[in-house]
């Protein structure tokens, strides 16, 4: 009978880690552009992604806004509604 000593997931980790790892350095030497230049274009979109992100922050503050005043007008109507109907029936 064969024997399992659980080797095989470690030589698939280490294959994958070998890969992965051999992968990042080949993306590195045939990058387009030099350095300085990745790191201005990443900078650009890390900035662009905060003005995203910050605006559809203050969209989300709005829209909060907005349903606290709708939410703040039905209970005052439902209030008057109420009392309204209270005098009727006495």
């Amino acid at each position: 009978m064969a024997r399992d000593d659980g080797g095989g997931a470690g030589n698939i980790l280490l294959a994958f880690i070998l890969g992965a790892v051999s992968g990042a350095a080949v993306a590195l030497l045939y990058a387009p552009a030099s350095g300085r230049e990745t790191r201005e274009y990443l900078g650009d979109k890390a900035e662009e992604a905060r003005a995203r992100a910050a605006e559809a922050a203050a969209k989300g503050r709005d829209v909060i806004n907005q349903g606290r005043e709708t939410l703040t007008t039905a209970i005052e109507r439902g209030r008057e509604a109420y009392q309204q109907a209270r005098r009727e029936n006495a």
